[in-house]
Parts: C-alpha cells; sequence; structure tokens
C-alpha cells in the first residue's frame, strides 16, 4: 500500500512517515513538500492509495489541490492533516471530498485509528465537529434493551437509502452510485433528497456527519433491480 504525504515541514513528514509504518507492514510512504511534487508522484505512481495533504502548501491553496485530485483521481482517498482546527474548513474540506480531517495535533493513536476508519470505506470527522453538528432532533439509536436496532430502525431510512447514504459516506459522487448499485441517476437524487429531508440536513457532508454521530458505519451494498 503507497501512501503520499503531503507537507513543506520536513519534521511533519518524518513523523508521519514513522507512524505510517505502523498502520500496515506493507506500506510505502512517499513524501511531498509541494503540490506540484505531488502531483509528479501521483502521475509517477499510479497505485498510490491514500493522500495525507496539508492545507497550507508553499505553492498552492491546499482546496484546489484537494478539488484536483478528487476529479483526476477519484479512487485516490485523500484525507485533509491540518493545524487548522476552524469547523469551516473542515466541512469545505468534506464536501471537496476528502474522505477524513485530522488535527496535527492529535495523538498518534487518534491518527491510526482515523487511517483505519477512511481505509475501510468510513469517513473521519473530529469528534468536536461532530458534537458542533449533532442533529437536535436525532433519534435513539438503542431499544429499551440497550441493543442498537436495525440500522433502518433509527436512522429512518429505506434499505436501498441506507445503501445510498453508504456510498455517500464513502465520498462516492451520484454518478457513482449510479454505477454501483445500477439506479438511474433521477433515482439516485430523489433518494439522496429524502436522505437530507430525512436526516434533516441540508447537503451531503452534514448528512455524513449525522450518520456518524449516530454512530452508523457504511455498509457492503448490492445492486438491485433498476428503479429501486
Amino acid at each position: 500500500m503507497k501512501i503520499l504525504v503531503v507537507d513543506d515541514h520536513v519534521l511533519i513528514r518524518q513523523a508521519m512517515h514513522g507512524m505510517l509504518k505502523k498502520l500496515r507492514r506493507d506500506v510505502v510512504v512517499l513524501e511531498a513538500p509541494t503540490s506540484e511534487r505531488a502531483m509528479q508522484l501521483v502521475a509517477d505512481h499510479q497505485d498510490i492509495s491514500l493522500i495525507l495533504l496539508d492545507l497550507t502548501l508553499p505553492d498552492r491553496d491546499g482546496f484546489s489541490v484537494l478539488t484536483e485530485l478528487r476529479q483526476t483521481h477519484p479512487s485516490i482517498a485523500v484525507v485533509v492533516v491540518s493545524a487548522v482546527h476552524d469547523p469551516g474548513y473542515v466541512m469545505k474540506a468534506l464536501d471537496l471530498g476528502a474522505l477524513g480531517y485530522i488535527p496535527k495535533s492529535a495523538q498518534g493513536d487518534v491518527i491510526l485509528s482515523a487511517l483505519r476508519l477512511v481505509i475501510s470505506g468510513g469517513i473521519y470527522v473530529p469528534p468536536e465537529i461532530l458534537n458542533r453538528h449533532a442533529s437536535p432532533q436525532a433519534p435513539d439509536m438503542e431499544s429499551s434493551t440497550g441493543i442498537p436496532n436495525h440500522p433502518s430502525d433509527y436512522l429512518g431510512l429505506t434499505e436501498r437509502q441506507l445503501d445510498v447514504l453508504g456510498l455517500m459516506m464513502q465520498g462516492k459522487s451520484n454518478k457513482t452510485i449510479c454505477r454501483i448499485l445500477q439506479l438511474a441517476e433521477p433515482t439516485v437524487k430523489n433518494h439522496v433528497t429524502a436522505i437530507l429531508k430525512t436526516l434533516n440536513v441540508t447537503n451531503r457532508t452534514e448528512a455524513v456527519v449525522a450518520a456518524n454521530n449516530l454512530g452508523w458505519r457504511p455498509r457492503v451494498p448490492v445492486a438491485r433491480a433498476q428503479g429501486q
């Protein structure tokens, strides 16, 4: 597994390099101090699986780099690792397609846990951001016995809507969701609209945050008959 660390501070790159070696035995860590070098490495190494991206680079705004990476290399997971703790930055990064936002001040075990979550198909959002965006109308996810109900019970979504939400949490676009679930695009749009309404949110990022806040994790969706 190849991971690219994009940060202009050599000490940060070295620290991340050592930490990532604990993630998996087969990890190969590449480093780039600038966006230009990062793009060159992405072009030279088509098998990069994950990019850890700082937002404050010397030659380019990190958000524009994130946007380009999601457009040109959608199969590569991008996680922002930043010293900026502004919730607006977190939400913007997630809106642009980042699969996580990790503060540089986070402890090593927190960073590793966040990256494992992303690698397994989830999205990592800092707990403080989850708390600020918790839905006041979020239903209780546990039954009277203390055992979590079926996801469709506590999220209030249909089975197919849960499939769509799970793929949204993986950063998939509507077109990609259409292909994976074998659905028409208008059908997916209708499901997304229903998800936003049910979770009492206004956009996809808030839906992901709400689902994360409820402790729900993406499941593996299955293709069904066209139109469902």
